[in-house]
Parts: structure tokens; C-alpha cells; sequence
């Protein structure tokens, strides 16, 4: 989004990615160039409503589109192809025109809109920053799906590739796909070093480079390749990491939202860093627990850690919903009698009312991508961060725990990559350190063996299921069995710890 993307991106991500788990709204159809499998057509027309679709057609982006015959040639083939579909068309090179609330009309009834090929710069002249650019926005919004092949494709992006090769001239398209700069007849064409260029210019995206003949859905958090050739996600090198070339078939899908953020990491500083602050909080205390149950020594331990009775726990979880056997309810029959529930979703103006007064803060079992989705910043690590200080606990269980470290593994929302880019960082409220809170499953211990050899400056705490460790200032006590220390940088196996033995996590015994 340079231009804008790289001014959002590099403070905050919240400017660029969608901060809940459900990604875009509405659906993207981007098409290669040359000639796209009446698949794509079908799907297109799937997504538009089928039968009841209204179709809009804008073919600006051809030199022809002033010629009424053509368009309405255009419309005939169309009409042939998708017999009973509702087919009309949309086309000014008049910006004020394009601002006219009667001629969005067509915009406001439609289902699906269809971006046709020629020159990309002719849709951003017309379009870019009018009403026909919000209609557009709308009808995503509303769950309508925006489809275009070739100038159509490249124009769906805030970072156009407008034209040129060495390098390329870049302007504004439409910002439907955030983050990204698409590239079209990629491979026909061999314009990747363009698209290298591009990405050079405007730190904080990522590329897709779409060859004919082929397309790319893009629908919620996912991007879903459809025809017969490959498009290449192309993330350019930054941060200390080299570029990453991913090619993806018919078939093949990528998390979106992953692409996004590994591409904001990049302009940022190096990670991980070559050093890391001690392992240590200055006040209050962590719970940390693995994955399963919890057992009731652990909660049990937290509700004292939180003041007993008199304890005030927030509780972020799946929902609000709280059944006999809910972390919420099973904290209250422990003895806590203040428990609310903040669901797992981007914080809303009861954030601060709810942290504020909190003696405890319970992030339940859930995935640790989800918690990073919907609180990364400093508003919610601060928050937690604030109830440490006066003297409050922290805690949680499996994924719950393990964002609670600095380095975050598991993180991947496609579960493929044990340390993956855009979700390996946590809300470091112990600083250097990784929490596995399935270290017993197999092959972990090897996975945070792994990562030491990576990164050795890290610190590595595992957990297994059922376990339980309680972390103040440096020192880490184990609650029961099921809990595990990784000497700093050792090839030696894991230190198990014991019930009620502790290890200094500063100093590594």
C-alpha cells in the first residue's frame, strides 16, 4: 500500500489487515490475461448469485470502450454465454460523471461487477477516489464479488503496476486486495524482475504474479488459485530474511492475511534480534499451563495468585458463553466471584473498562493466531501488562500460553510451519522466551531444539498437557508434572522439572 500502505504498515499492522479472523469481506476475482478457463467465468458467476445475479460490466480499460457498437457487442457475447443473467454496463472517462450518484446507480443494484482487460491506467484515471470506487467497495462490503482479468486484475490493488519494466511506473488502483501489488501474464511475459522492482518501491507488500489462463480467488482470509498455469507469491527480501517465492497451482491456497503481515515485517526492523532483554517480569505473576484440560491445582493457583474472593478475572475466550465446564465457570467455583468474559475479537470500547479493574487476565485454550489477530498492538499487551504491575496475574492455557512469550511458535492459521513469518512474534510479556504449551506432543522437543539452533539467544520453555508453570520476577516453578527447560543455546537434552522445583530463567538453572 505504499502511498499509504507503507505510512499504515510500519507502525501498526492495524491499518492494513483486516483485525478479525474472517478476512475480507465479500470476494476478489483476478484474472491473468489472456484466455481465463470458463471456470473462472462460472465461479465468478457463482459468487455474483447464479441464476439471480446482476452482472455490471466496466470496460474502460479497453481503447474501445467509447465505441457504443463495441460494448454493446461486448454485451451481446456476454448475454450468449450467460443466458438469462441480469448484464448491463458502466463506462465514463468523465471523473465528474464518475461521481454522479445516477450513474453509480447500476453499482448499487449489482451482485457482481466485471473489470475487463486493456489499460490499467484507464480504470484508475476514471475511477480512482469517485463514487464508483466507493459503489465498488460497497458491493464487497455487502458480500458482491469484484472480478477482472488483465488491466482488471492489476488495477485491484492500492499500489498499481501502471505500466513500464525498468523499472515500473506506479499509481493508485482500488486497494481490494490490501498489501498487495498483483502482476499480470506474469510468466508469458517473464515479469518477475518488474515485480521485484515494484515491491523494492513500496516496502510493506507483497506480490502475486498471475500468468494467463489462470486466476486467483480471494475470499475472506484466502487466496485460491484456479486454471492452468501458476501464480507466484513473492514476498521481497527485508528484515534480515531473503525473498521468499512461493508458486501455487490449480487448487493450491495461501492464508492471506500471513502474506500480509510477513510482507508489514519486513519493513521493519530485523527479527529476531541478536539479543533479547532478560527472561523476567518486574511485578505480579504468569500462570502458564499446556494444552488440555487445566487441571484445578493450576486454576486454583491462579485464583489465589489473583486475590481470592475478592479477585476480579477477565476471561478472553471463543465467546461469552460460560457452561459447567468452562474455564469461567470452573474459576468461580474455585472461588472467584468476579469473572467476565472479553471474546476473542478486536477490542471494542469495553476493552479498557473491562482490563482496567482486573486482578487476572485468563487468554483460554485457544489457537495463537487468533489471539494475535484480534489484540496485537500495544494497547492489549499494555493492558496486560498493567495488571502484572499492580501486582495481578496473567496466564493461559496451549496457544493462550505460548503468545504470552516473545517468540512465537505455532502461530501458522494453516498449521504447516512451526515458525511462521508474520506469526512468530508474541505479546512478549516474557521477553526472549518461547512457551511450547504442547511440549509433549511428538516432535516438539525437537521443533524448540530447533529453534535454539536458530536463534540462540532465545529461551525455551515447554509445557506439556496437564502441566503447569508459575513464573515471578525470573523464577519459573513447576506446578505438578509436565514441564521442561531448554539451557540457552545447549545441545544437551531438555531439564524436566519436578513438582515444585525451580529454575532461574535469566540465568538458564
Amino acid at each position: 500500500m505504499l502511498l499509504a500502505t507503507v505510512l499504515a504498515c510500519l507502525p501498526s499492522f492495524a491499518a492494513v489487515l483486516p483485525q478479525t479472523d474472517d478476512g475480507l469481506p465479500g470476494t476478489r476475482l483476478v484474472g491473468g490475461g489472456g484466455r481465463l478457463p470458463d471456470a473462472a467465468y462460472a465461479r465468478f458467476l457463482e459468487l455474483a448469485g447464479g441464476p439471480r445475479a446482476r452482472i455490471v460490466l466496466i470496460p474502460t480499460a479497453s481503447a474501445t470502450a467509447d465505441d457504443p457498437k463495441q460494448v454493446e457487442a461486448t454485451l451481446a457475447r456476454w448475454r450468449t454465454d450467460h443466458p438469462g443473467i441480469e448484464i448491463s454496463a458502466l463506462h465514463t472517462r468523465d471523473r465528474a460523471q464518475a461521481d454522479d450518484p445516477e450513474f453509480c446507480a447500476p453499482l448499487r443494484a449489482a451482485t457482481g461487477v466485471w473489470l475487463g482487460g486493456g489499460a490499467q491506467e484507464r480504470l484508475a484515471a476514471a475511477y480512482v477516489g469517485t463514487r464508483v470506487e466507493q459503489e465498488l467497495h460497497a458491493l464487497l462490503a455487502r458480500g458482491g464479488v469484484v472480478g477482472g482479468t488483465s488491466a482488471g486484475a492489476a488495477v485491484q490493488t492500492r499500489t498499481m503496476i501502471r505500466e513500464g519494466r525498468n523499472p515500473p511506473v506506479l499509481a493508485r488502483g482500488f486497494d481490494f486486495v490490501p498489501g498487495a501489488i498483483v502482476d499480470q501474464h506474469f510468466l508469458a511475459r517473464d515479469r518477475l524482475p518488474r515485480l521485484r522492482l515494484a515491491l523494492a518501491a513500496t516496502p510493506g507488500t507483497f506480490g502475486i504474479g498471475i500468468d494467463e489462463g489462470t486466476a486467483v480467488e480471494v475470499r475472506g482470509r484466502t487466496a485460491r488459485v484456479l486454471g492452468a498455469s501458476r501464480v507466484l507469491f513473492v514476498l521481497p527480501p527485508g528484515a534480515g530474511r531473503a525473498e521468499r517465492i512461493v508458486e501455487v497451482v490449480d487448487g493450491g491456497e495461501v492464508d492471506l492475511i500471513t502474506w500480509q503481515r510477513a510482507a508489514c515485517a519486513r519493513a521493519g526492523a530485523a527479527w529476531p534480534p541478536a539479543e533479547f532483554a532478560p527472561a523476567r517480569i518486574e511485578a505480579g505473576a504468569l500462570l502458564l499451563a499446556g494444552g488440555g484440560r487445566v487441571p484445578d491445582r493450576a486454576l486454583a493457583a491462579f485464583v489465589q495468585l489473583a486475590g481470592g474472593a475478592r479477585a476480579k478475572v477477565v476471561v478472553v475466550a471463543d465467546d461469552e458463553g460460560a457452561d459447567e465446564g468452562s474455564t469461567p465457570a470452573r474459576l468461580g467455583r474455585l472461588g472467584a466471584e468476579h469473572v467476565t468474559v472479553l471474546a476473542c475479537r478486536p477490542p471494542g470500547d469495553d476493552l479498557r473498562a473491562k482490563l482496567d479493574a482486573a486482578t487476572a487476565v485468563w487468554l483460554d485454550a485457544l489457537p495463537a493466531w487468533r489471539l494475535v489477530d484480534a489484540f496485537e498492538g500495544e494497547a492489549f499487551a499494555g493492558a496486560l501488562r498493567a495488571v502484572l504491575a499492580r501486582g495481578g496475574v496473567v496466564g493461559g492455557s496451549a496457544g493462550g500460553a505460548a503468545v504470552l512469550g516473545e517468540l512465537l511458535l505455532h502461530g501458522d492459521p494453516a498449521g504447516r510451519d512451526v515458525w511462521c513469518e508474520g506469526y512468530d512474534r508474541g505479546f512478549a510479556l516474557l521477553a526472549g522466551c518461547a512457551i511450547d504449551a504442547r511440549a509433549g506432543a511428538s516432535g516438539r522437543v525437537a521443533e524448540l531444539r530447533a529453534l535454539l539452533a536458530r536463534v540462540p539467544a532465545a529461551r525455551c520453555l515447554g509445557i506439556e498437557d496437564g502441566g503447569a508453570v508459575v513464573v515471578r520476577g525470573s523464577e519459573a516453578e513447576a506446578l505438578g508434572d509436565g514441564a521442561m527447560w531448554f539451557p540457552v543455546g545447549a545441545e544437551t537434552p531438555p531439564q524436566q522439572l519436578a513438582p515444585g522445583e525451580r529454575i532461574d530463567l535469566a540465568r538458564g538453572r
